[in-house]
């Protein structure tokens, strides 16, 4: 059944009680602009209203995940940016604070690039991971002069430990699959052309199985952390907006445009 069959953030459910959430703007690497995330908040929304909905699988069309933040958007914005991120970060607070109190386990299947709040943090919020082979990770917000949101600061840190969370976060390594798989970011991995078929065969394992005691499971592991991460979402979003009016998260997004290293001044 087609719930959403058209945008940039596509659902449908099948029999099986298996949801699809696509992310559907390949031609910028599913790259996040307010109306994409209004688009996808809408979509998990939707989920929410789906009392045959059993698990939520989650992937991305095109070539990429989701490559983040929309870089050539945030830059064509100049001195408006902190007020475009605000908003920005809004709609991405309602997106993972939906995925996390969803009561059916999410699952992120992932190739390509998973970068920034947008791809790196939606990661960090599903419940299980399946990555192809060559999928990459990058966290890559203070690469352009910026902060980690979609609650990443306290999810990652969960998943890998505060020490490597923090070389994660401030060095920004391209982690690989494998890599990736080593930390715990991700729960297993699959050869490219496997992930589509490995990802809904999970997705039809958990949903065969008791929903209420998949969701109590969910909702206990993701409480144990004291509600820290929807707590953090605001502060997140208030450093981002904070950050971009600074001239070195304009100088970091027009260096990811101009593909060059950027030249920080701590202004």
């Amino acid at each position: 059944m087609r719930l959403i069959d058209s945008g940039t953030a596509l659902l449908d459910l099948d029999d099986d009680g298996v949801a699809r959430l696509r992310l559907n703007r390949p031609e910028a690497a599913n790259g996040m602009d307010v109306p994409f995330l209004r688009a996808l908040n809408d979509a998990v929304m939707a989920a929410h209203g789906q009392a045959g909905l059993r698990v939520l699988l989650l992937s991305g069309e095109g070539k990429h995940f989701c490559a983040g933040g929309d870089v050539k958007t945030f830059a064509g914005k100049g001195e408006q940016l902190p007020e475009y991120l605000r908003e920005a970060t809004a709609w991405l607070q309602l997106c993972v604070q939906g995925l996390l109190a969803l009561q059916a386990p999410v699952i992120a299947a992932v190739h390509g690039f998973a970068a920034g709040g947008g791809g790196f943090g939606l990661v960090c919020a599903a419940d299980l991971v399946v990555a192809g082979r060559s999928a990459r990770f990058l966290p890559g917000a203070t690469r352009v002069g910026m902060a980690p949101d979609a609650g990443t600061t306290v999810t990652l840190p969960q998943i890998v430990g505060v020490r490597k969370a923090m070389d994660i976060l401030l060095t920004n390594p391209t982690l690989t699959a494998d890599e990736a798989l080593a930390l715990g970011i991700v729960s297993r991995v699959v050869e490219d052309d496997q992930l589509q078929d490995a990802a809904l065969q999970l997705a039809r394992q958990l949903a065969a199985g008791a929903p209420k005691a998949l969701a109590a499971t969910k909702r206990l592991v993701w409480s144990g952390l004291g509600g820290r991460v929807e707590a953090q979402l605001p502060e997140e979003a208030r450093t981002v907006s904070e950050l971009s009016g600074t001239a070195d998260a304009r100088e970091g997004l027009a260096a990811v445009i101009e593909r060059r290293p950027p030249r920080f001044t701590g202004r």
